[in-house]
């Protein structure tokens, strides 16, 4: 329906345009403009039922779900709620929708092949097979700076044997949170207390020959060439301990056990050594005795992989039957 609205006005006007003068008897064309003060309108509405041709068209809506009974938002009262709704909704259809995306495990195979031979490479050949003339030049800084050149060789072959031993132990889902393994308390200690052992009995053989407590004293460059790379290696490995308690890395357990192998023959070739310097005959039974402890303390360390192996054994057979206990009490 159309409707037009005349506005209101205090007075009323009509104008004509021609005027015929009784008196004169002829027409006076002039344009004369009567005013009728006292005459009020009203609102006059004109109102009619067809659209004109030029007004648009009404713009109707259709609903092709009547589920929401007419109405815009119906699940909440404002626009932002709807909106966080809807992301919320897709985000969920997202992470219902994706599957866990595996690696791709075959690259991971070699390196339980390349691992071990690096390590090999590295740490037992130069000591196996390499001869002691090439490296020993005498009582100098020359030998002591070789000796400790081919220990920096094997720590960093064992560096690369831990760090793909850790890429091996990930988990092959790529959305899958990493096994972290924190090693237990006494472990801790008993790995301070061996490294703490190994600094202080060699510390204590040079001071007592310093002192002049054991004779015949031992020359401070002797004492580097035989024992300096032994130290060195040591603080490396308390170090690659810390960082992988640290870091609650798997590999804590093989760590010990890879450089505690090579002390032994680290110590070993100290022997050969001993002999080419004209070692004391204490110095020569020191060093035995240290041969003695670290294969002693790696021993306990395998005993402990075992031990570790059933412990973790043990706790799946519990959570397993846990499970079946849950199943059964809930069916």
């Amino acid at each position: 329906m159309a409707s037009v609205v005349r506005p209101p006005s205090t007075m009323a006007s009509m104008v004509l345009s021609k005027v015929q003068s009784i008196d004169h008897k002829f027409w006076k064309p002039a344009n004369y403009r009567f005013t009728f003060p006292w005459l009020a309108t009203k609102h006059r509405t004109i109102c009619c039922t067809n659209v004109t041709p030029w007004n648009p068209p009404p713009v109707t809506y259709a609903l092709k779900d009547d589920t929401t009974k007419g109405e815009f938002l119906p699940s909440s009262t404002t626009l932002f709620e709807t909106l966080d709704s809807d992301q919320a909704q897709s985000a969920e259809s997202v992470t219902t929708d994706t599957k866990p995306v595996t690696k791709v495990g075959y690259i991971r195979w070699p390196m339980w092949l390349i691992g071990p031979l690096v390590l090999l490479a590295t740490g037992m050949v130069p000591t196996l097979w390499l001869p002691i003339s090439s490296v020993f030049l005498g009582p100098n800084i020359a030998s002591l700076l070789s000796l400790t050149g081919l220990d920096c060789i094997f720590n960093l072959g064992a560096s690369l044997f831990l760090l793909m031993a850790d890429a091996c132990s990930r988990p092959n889902t790529v959305g899958q949170d990493p096994c972290l393994s924190q090693p237990p308390m006494p472990y801790r200690f008993w790995n301070m207390v061996a490294t703490v052992s190994g600094f202080i009995i060699p510390l204590i053989m040079l001071f007592g020959s310093e002192k002049g407590l054991f004779q015949p004293q031992l020359p401070p460059i002797s004492f580097a060439i035989l024992l300096g790379p032994y130290l060195l290696l040591l603080a490396v490995q308390m170090l690659t301990e810390m960082l992988t308690w640290h870091w609650e890395s798997p590999v804590w357990l093989v760590t010990p056990v890879v450089y505690e192998t090579y002390r032994v023959l680290q110590l070993m070739r100290g022997l050969k050594l001993g002999a080419e310097l004209g070692a004391p005959a204490w110095t020569v039974h020191v060093i035995r005795g240290l041969v003695c402890w670290w294969v002693l303390v790696l021993g306990v360390q395998v005993m402990r992989v075992a031990w570790y192996v059933g412990f973790t054994a043990q706790l799946q057979q519990n959570g397993s039957s846990n499970a079946a206990e849950v199943e059964v009490s809930s069916g």
